[in-house]
């Protein structure tokens, strides 16, 4: 279960953010990572719990990094 919990906390960080500026960095890495932390926290019994934690990891992430540092493309809400 550890292991499923790293892959997913790894594979969040890597999908953390798409967009141009900050907050839309922050948003879609709140959604990655939400998800992401839901299907962890369901493996591990509390998916309520990952969701939360994997949303706010990842809109952190999202946040503070660059544009440069990881680039998925244009967010789809644009």
């Amino acid at each position: 279960m550890k292991l499923i919990t790293l892959a997913a906390g790894i594979a969040m960080l890597g999908l953390a953010a798409c967009g141009n500026n900050p907050g839309d960095r922050a948003l879609s890495g709140a959604g990655i990572g939400a998800a992401t932390g839901a299907v962890g926290g369901a493996i591990l019994g509390s998916p309520v719990t990952g969701a939360v934690v994997g949303g706010a990891v990842g809109a952190g992430v999202g946040g503070l990094t660059k544009e440069s540092d990881i680039d998925l493309g244009k967010p789809i809400w644009k």
